[in-house]
């Protein structure tokens, strides 16, 4: 094998056209399979010429949202239905999806930290590789879609980064305002590297992700938000022959434009102990104030650490633990724009 060849496989023909079940095969030996490999699920749905898009779920594998709405929609949608290609990754970390955890079994790897990826990596640097080498470059925009798992809880929002390149962060805020979650937020990453959302703008291309909710389930709400903005988006870019439904055609509030003007929208833990929520999602604070207060069950007679905002705006994100470490999120503030 020629060390330019990639050691992950297609089973399907991403410029075919028509609708394609298939896999990535990932090559994985192990204890109980000697020449085994991990079956990564793809679909690929493509009709004449018009934009290419990318939808992933499950890049960390207790975030329910993509997964669910993203195999509803294989079954769904029809080459018919389009124009253009729809190319669609239910659980891009196929393995922590199926033991619901955040990063890799197999590896211990969070794959949105594992791109570009590497051709020589165990299994998650594998796919990342892949994704980067054989995917991004057939695709114009990449939505990715993400919840706050089993650790973190969010006001559903979804979001485009503060990048360089004007023209592509003011096509990937319109695409987000066009999704249509109750809050389109301008986001600040506390650590971009390794991401594929870096790995995508890096490319010049769209990149549109969103946080839906949290604690390690799904609900109705949630999952209704992911499924209208997936189809908002594709009609946005003319994928399908539809328009965006707004909120407003849904009879809801307009969207809230909000921004993090720096990392100090991040509170972070600089203890140990369990952590008592003051304040909940949705609500308005000020410079100063408290949002919460961690408790020490070794030393009861201690006051509890209260946890104070450097900044005013809305609380859009908690932690879902109340047993809190050092160096753990405790509350993400985000500011009207």
């Amino acid at each position: 094998m020629k060390q330019t060849e990639l050691k992950v496989n297609a089973t399907i023909d991403f410029s075919a056209e028509g609708k394609h079940h298939g896999h990535l095969s990932i090559p994985h030996s192990r204890n109980d399979s000697a020449w085994g490999a991990v079956h990564l699920p793809i679909v690929s749905i493509r009709n004449g010429e018009g934009q290419t898009i990318l939808l992933t779920g499950g890049n960390h594998g207790d975030e329910y949202e993509g997964p669910i709405a993203l195999m509803k929609l294989t079954r769904s949608l029809e080459a018919s239905d389009i124009r253009g290609q729809v190319i669609i990754i239910p659980a891009l970390n196929f393995p922590a999806v199926l033991s619901g955890t955040r990063l890799s079994p197999i590896d211990g790897v969070n794959m949105n930290r594992a791109f570009p990826g590497e051709r020589d990596g165990s299994v998650s640097k594998l796919i990342a590789h892949y994704v980067h080498q054989k995917i991004l470059p057939l695709v114009d925009v990449v939505l990715d879609i993400h919840s706050g798992g089993k650790t973190l809880m969010f006001s559903p929002f979804a979001c485009y980064h503060r990048i360089q390149d004007t023209e592509v962060m003011e096509n990937a805020k319109q695409a987000t305002l066009a999704f249509g979650a109750p809050i389109s937020l301008e986001l600040v990453e506390l650590d971009a590297e390794g991401m594929l959302d870096t790995t995508v703008e890096d490319m010049g291309k769209i990149f549109v992700s969103c946080e839906l909710g949290g604690g390690g389930t799904a609900t109705t709400e949630t999952i209704s938000i992911t499924e209208i903005g997936i189809r908002n988006l594709l009609a946005h870019f003319d994928i399908i022959d539809e328009k965006p439904l707004s909120r407003k055609d849904r009879g809801l509030p307009e969207t809230q434009l909000m921004h993090m003007p720096d990392v100090g929208c991040y509170l972070i833990s600089d203890d140990a102990g369990i952590y008592e929520p003051l304040i909940d999602l949705d609500q308005t604070v000020k410079t100063g104030d408290a949002v919460g207060q961690v408790h020490f069950p070794a030393k009861p007679e201690y006051p509890p650490a209260v946890y104070r905002v450097s900044r005013g705006g809305t609380l859009i994100g908690r932690t879902h633990k109340v047993l809190v470490g050092t160096g753990d999120f405790l509350a993400l503030i985000a500011t009207e724009m």
